[in-house]
């Protein structure tokens, strides 16, 4: 039998040789090419596992990347008092989550989650074969390594690579932690609308209910938001927040999680939202934990991590513990509520302010054109190119906002136009209240203004300054009793020239007084011209350069005015300088850290207090007495009549210009609190003296903060501690004030209006 292929020409034979030939040569070349590409990719995947293609986080960081997000700050209790982190998040236990969120997760993101190991092939086969179109390929394990380490580059380019990247990293995801881990970290990290990440501020957010409580059509609507937490976001887009809730349904339908006549109940009815957006605002401490983030960002700069890099407070997972008192500092916020909720009354009640006349005075309208200038809505305007006109019609036009008030939450929903809004604002007084102890320098309590919300400059800070006014004479009186005055011996409280340049100024011009009177009664009484007596002996110059060593470190002009608190120095400033006189002549500077840890508890850096003597003891214990005087038969005997604070406490008043600033500094044997009270823009003022004086607006939170203080005896401040003699002490005056009722014995009468502070020179802008 012929074989057939003898019967092919030799032409042809060679011809088809040739083919197999070729046919071989592709399928080795193919088979070479598929090889190498395999090696390339397992050699691709090994480089970027070890971190040689882009940074691959550390074993560690996947356990525990949490740790990477937020910053704490803690009282020095251990309360936590508030984070620092880049994104509004928050954290949940799986248990703590409600299975109807997981559900939803589950059926419309990775329906095989718990079958695969981080890479889902059948999704991943269906996206390279249906080009997309029939849903993505990335599972739950890839979104979360994507969430935690974000893309750095999104070129086409790099995609490749990122994508693989999300691959090592999910798969090992999968290797270090559980599954119900897996998806508890993706709904702490995920991004819902409003930039709110976590499942628990989504839920808070949007149904001001916990994520245990969350029912399966809300469940649906957060979980829909994911698609795109703008265009979905039930808030600002209902209709199509509706629809894709009801696609999540019918996937829960479709896997199984809920029947048909669930499914149709639910596609049939609302979802009605309980919107309260998360304000971080709000809690304890707010302008207290604003400082310590800018204190923390500075020092950080100098802190460096193992790899060598900063601290970041954002990003590092830092632990910072600082002095604050839990307890005082709510009652330090409550006492500033409680006194300017009905003081505001007060103030808005009187004359221009009531009727609204006041605004067409041009200093007033200059401040409110100013300030529409200056504002966000208006600035926005401007963004978008609109011509002047028409945005200042639209600042004009009421709208729905709201606003600040004296309320239990602190706001109102009101009806008014942006202009009438800055007027509204404006008028609102303004506190701050430090609170140390003297011998530590350990604040106990920060308050920087009435509410964080809607007024987050913070008047407490060392960068805040105003007018002292006579608080400034305890630093004089002490610098002239260390230099060999007596509290006994007699001032002068006639007018005082300062030749060549300065002419004798009458600054008691409403008070008449005798020609001379003591120290003592002269600084309890707070009579001006008698500071001038005593500025004029020790010296303009060196009393600046004492109160430098006192602590102040703001500028000071050297003029006759500085002896009547003419300069500008802040609160912060002025409580580290009151601080010698209960603590025995030491100064010691407010602080307000302890320390620094970093994510593991390791510490980083600790704080300390500056402390140096500035005055001796018996100086310190003779101004305990004169300023005792104060509150006993002066300027803040109110202290005493009005408020009944009948413990062994001292202090001084203070009031400027026209009322702009008013001001109360006082301490007991274990703490010392000062008191700030004024406006932000200081054309803002009681008409009355009586009214503006430091005695009436500073004093009274002062009182309420420390009858509350002396109440709770867990914070271990007694109420019937006296100040310490010291030894040898030799004073002038062998009747001291120490009994429960020294006015009745000693028989002097009471004077709690009496002006002071009248006739301190205005800053030039007040001139």
């Amino acid at each position: 039998m012929s074989n057939p292929i003898d019967k092919i020409p030799v032409g042809n034979q060679q011809e088809e040789k040739g083919k197999a030939r070729k046919v071989k040569r592709a399928v080795r070349i193919l088979w070479i090419s598929f090889i190498f590409l395999l090696v390339t990719f397992i050699g691709l995947i090994i480089a970027i596992d070890n971190g040689l293609v882009g940074y691959m986080p550390s074993l560690a960081e996947l356990e525990n990347p949490q740790s990477a997000i937020s910053s704490d700050v803690y009282a020095a209790d251990g309360t936590l008092l508030g984070r620092y982190y880049v994104l509004d998040r928050s954290n949940s236990a799986y248990k703590d989550i409600s299975p109807n969120v997981i559900n939803a997760l589950l059926a419309t993101e990775d329906n095989r989650f718990y079958e695969h190991a981080g890479i889902d092939p059948i999704a991943t086969l269906r996206v390279i074969f249906r080009l997309g179109h029939a849903g993505g390929g990335s599972t739950i394990s890839q979104q979360l390594a994507k969430n935690l380490f974000p893309r750095t580059s999104r070129s086409m380019l790099t995609l490749p690579f990122m994508k693989l990247k999300e691959w090592v990293l999910a798969v090992k995801l999968e290797r270090n932690l559980t599954k119900n881990e897996i998806i508890t970290m993706y709904l702490n990290t995920v991004p819902f609308g409003d930039n709110v990440y976590g499942i628990r501020n989504a839920s808070m957010t949007f149904y001001y209910k916990t994520p245990d409580k969350v029912s399966i059509d809300e469940a649906a609507t957060l979980i829909g938001m994911l698609k795109g937490n703008t265009i979905f976001n039930p808030r600002s887009h209902p209709k199509k927040s509706k629809d894709r809730r009801n696609v999540v349904l019918e996937q829960m339908y479709k896997y199984n999680y809920i029947t048909q006549t669930t499914l149709d109940t639910l596609k049939a009815k609302e979802t009605p939202l309980d919107y309260h957006k998360i304000d971080y605002n709000d809690g304890l401490a707010p302008y207290f934990r604003q400082i310590v983030e800018q204190q923390v960002k500075l020092a950080c700069k100098d802190l460096k991590k193992p790899d060598g890099t900063p601290y970041d407070i954002y990003k590092d997972g830092l632990k910072i513990w600082t002095t604050i008192d839990v307890r005082m500092q709510r009652y330090a916020e409550e006492a500033v509520q409680e006194h300017l909720t009905e003081w505001q009354k007060t103030f808005v009640g009187q004359s221009g302010y009531k009727d609204g006349s006041i605004w067409e005075k041009p200093l007033f309208a200059n401040i409110v054109n100013a300030s529409i200038k200056t504002s966000d809505r208006y600035q926005t305007y401007k963004s978008q190119d609109m011509p002047e006109s028409k945005a200042l019609l639209l600042m004009k036009t009421p709208i729905k906002m709201r606003v600040f008030a004296w309320t239990k939450t602190h706001y109102k929903d009101t009806v008014m136009s942006p202009v009438d809004s800055i007027k509204y604002m404006k008028l609102f007084l303004q506190a701050s209240v430090i609170s140390m102890d003297p011998f530590t320098g350990e604040v106990k309590a920060w308050v920087g203004g009435i509410d964080h919300t809607f007024f987050q400059f913070d008047h407490a800070n060392v960068n805040t300054k105003r007018q002292v006014g006579s608080t400034i004479k305890a630093l004089l009186y002490s610098f002239a009793i260390d230099n060999g005055f007596s509290p006994c011996g007699m001032v002068s409280t006639l007018p005082q020239d300062f030749p060549p340049t300065y002419p004798a100024i009458n600054h008691d011009k409403e008070a008449e007084y005798e020609p001379e009177v003591t120290m003592k009664v002269a600084l309890a009484k707070s009579i001006n011209n008698a500071a001038m007596y005593v500025l004029k002996q020790v010296g303009i110059d060196a009393f600046v350069d004492f109160a430098h060593k006192c602590g102040i470190t703001s500028r000071m002009d050297k003029y006759p005015s500085v002896g009547l608190g003419a300069s500008d120095i802040s609160l912060y400033e002025m409580v580290g300088a009151y601080s010698m006189f209960p603590a025995g002549g030491m100064n010691t500077q407010p602080y307000f850290l302890t320390r620094i840890e970093d994510k593991n508890g390791m510490l980083i850096k600790n704080f300390a207090p500056e402390q140096k003597e500035i005055i001796n003891p018996n100086t310190a214990f003779k101004m305990v007495k004169m300023m005792r005087g104060v509150v006993n038969f002066g300027t803040g005997a109110r202290l005493r009549f009005k408020y009944n604070i009948q413990n062994d406490v001292a202090g001084k008043t203070g009031t400027t210009s026209n009322q702009a600033d008013a001001w109360f500094i006082g301490y007991c044997p274990q703490l010392i609190t000062g008191v700030w009270v004024g406006h932000d823009d200081r054309e803002f003022r009681f008409r009355s003296e009586n009214l503006g004086q430091g005695a009436a607006s500073a004093l009274p939170i002062w009182a309420m903060y420390m009858k509350r203080i002396y109440a709770d005896k867990k914070i271990g401040i007694d109420a019937n501690r006296l100040f310490k003699q010291p030894a040898g002490f030799d004073d002038c005056d062998s009747s001291d004030v120490n009994s429960s009722d020294p006015l009745k014995r000693k028989g002097i009468a009471p004077v709690p209006d009496v002006p002071e502070g009248a006739g301190v020179p205005a800053p030039d802008n007040e001139q």
